[in-house]
């Protein structure tokens, strides 16, 4: 059986891959914007993203890899 390292049901939306995606490409997201665009909570729990020293949103590797594998 094959098992997938982020299940079907918890897999980040459309919205959580641009978001992903634009932190990655050095977009600052602090937390009203992330509020605003709707960024997901999730991510921060799966640890795709986590808070700098600014209390900004940063994109850990983890997330890189999620959008390698997307984009892939």
């Amino acid at each position: 059986m094959n098992h997938s390292p982020t299940p079907v049901h918890d897999a980040p939306t459309v919205d959580e891959l641009e978001a992903l995606k634009r932190l990655e490409m050095g977009d600052v997201l602090t937390l009203p914007e992330a509020l605003h665009q709707h960024l997901s909570g999730r991510l921060l729990e799966y640890g795709y993203v986590e808070h700098d020293a600014r209390n900004e949103f940063a994109i850990t590797s983890k997330g890189r890899a999620l959008i390698k594998r997307q984009d892939g």
